[in-house]
């Protein structure tokens, strides 16, 4: 049955923005302990965006990830500036990202390693990428 009156959509209605608190990934034993929030919780973000390849997962949306496959087998000329388009868009599908720059790149034989500086509602972060190519 279709709704008879729109009195609901004249309400103002007051956007909230969610903490960002989440469960702390400690890496080094592979184990999930305890929470985090602020600058610590968007470093683990950044990592899990960097280290998701888009698409790939159904239980994430398509907005999340990044994409790094095709980037497989072509040459150092076209990989640096594409994976610094590619971080920065994957980053910035967070609304609490606020950009990313400062890509510096290394190349060590079949490996890319990009350095930057992501800026945040709570700060910059440093961060990395390394992708065999």
């Amino acid at each position: 049955m279709i709704p008879a009156g729109t009195e609901f959509l004249e309400e103002d209605f007051e956007v909230e923005e969610e903490s960002s608190k989440t469960y702390r990934m400690d890496k080094g034993n592979q184990a999930v302990c305890g929470k985090i929030d602020g600058l610590e919780a968007m470093e683990q973000v950044i990592f899990k965006i960097l280290n998701t390849e888009r698409y790939q997962y159904l239980i994430y949306s398509w907005d999340y990830g990044i994409e790094l496959l095709d980037l497989f087998g072509e040459p150092l000329s076209y990989v640096c500036p594409e994976l610094e388009r590619r971080v920065t868009e994957a980053l910035l599908q967070d609304s609490r990202v606020e950009g990313a720059d400062g890509f510096e790149f290394e190349a060590s034989g079949n490996m890319v390693k990009a350095m930057f500086t992501v800026h945040t509602i709570f700060g910059g972060i440093q961060a990395e990428k390394e992708l065999e190519i």
